[in-house]
């Protein structure tokens, strides 16, 4: 594919296309220039290792790629953050709530604070998050199984968030809320369930049509504390307001989860006020 000389800057780049102009005006040009070069490398890495098979791994790597780039050439605020989470699913087949419990798991990624407008910073962020549920049905259904009386279910996601972060205060320390919209990328997951005859089936999750979706929507809400060192801290809810099912008359499974984080700006510096009296 050639690019050097393509006129386009987003050549062989569809998904960007859902980005508004307003976001596309905070990217310097010299991460649009960056993100041309990664995407010439990228193509180039993907024919090496015969990946076109799987472009949703391709996505992936190049949107981590564009991220980075983001990253050290704009010279925002930049920050690491992890913590435990437990999550659960809204779960209904023909309109009936089914039985659901939580299962624990964890998260970690990186996150940017970028400044918008006053007190508003955009907050992106990509993240590795491990999640399922546990339900138990009162009705049969064909997914997991015709047969299956319950299903416990444990998914590996690579997230990407795009959130709108509101300082509460112009103290260097502070409380701050975040809110927006997420992707979510199911890179493979894994489910057992037990049959009405006695026996249980243990395997991997299969996606496509018919099948679980291998990609989904979230809605974020955080609220938290960012200390002046740069230490930060935030409850997250995370609710899902798209079907994991793609099965026709099959269940609808929306994800929830609850989490707690722990972070720290890696380059965020401590403000210090000159008190001494000019004369």
């Amino acid at each position: 594919m050639e690019n050097s000389s393509d006129s386009r800057p987003f050549h062989g780049a569809p998904f960007l296309s859902l980005h508004s102009r307003n976001y596309l005006s905070i990217l310097a040009p010299h991460t649009i220039r960056c993100y041309i070069i990664l995407q010439t490398a990228c193509d180039k890495l993907i024919n090496l290792l015969k990946l076109n098979s799987n472009h949703h791994m391709n996505r992936i790597i190049l949107i981590v790629l564009l991220f980075t780039c983001q990253v050290v050439s704009a010279q925002n605020q930049v920050a690491l953050f992890a913590g435990p989470q437990m999550s659960t699913a809204n779960y209904s087949i023909r309109n009936q709530k089914q039985e659901t419990s939580y299962k624990y798991g964890i998260h970690a990624g990186v996150g940017m604070k970028v400044p918008f407008d006053g007190f508003i910073y955009f907050s992106p962020a990509v993240y590795y998050s491990y999640k399922g549920y546990d339900v138990k049905y009162n009705l049969p259904n064909s997914l997991p199984d015709i047969n299956a009386i319950d299903n416990s279910t444990r998914f590996h996601t690579f997230e990407m968030a795009f959130l709108l972060q509101f300082d509460l205060s112009r103290n260097p320390s502070h409380m701050f809320i975040k809110a927006g919209p997420a992707l979510d990328f199911m890179l493979f997951a894994k489910e057992k369930f037990n049959l009405n005859n006695g026996g249980s089936v243990s395997r991997t999750m299969k996606f496509g049509p018919g099948e679980y979706g291998r990609y989904s929507a979230n809605l974020i809400s955080q609220l938290g504390y960012e200390k002046d060192g740069g230490f930060i801290v935030y409850f997250q809810f995370t609710h899902s307001p798209a079907n994991l099912s793609n099965r026709d008359g099959g269940p609808s499974i929306k994800h929830k989860v609850f989490g707690l984080t722990f972070g720290k700006y890696l380059n965020r510096k401590k403000i210090v006020i000159d008190t001494r009296v000019k004369e």
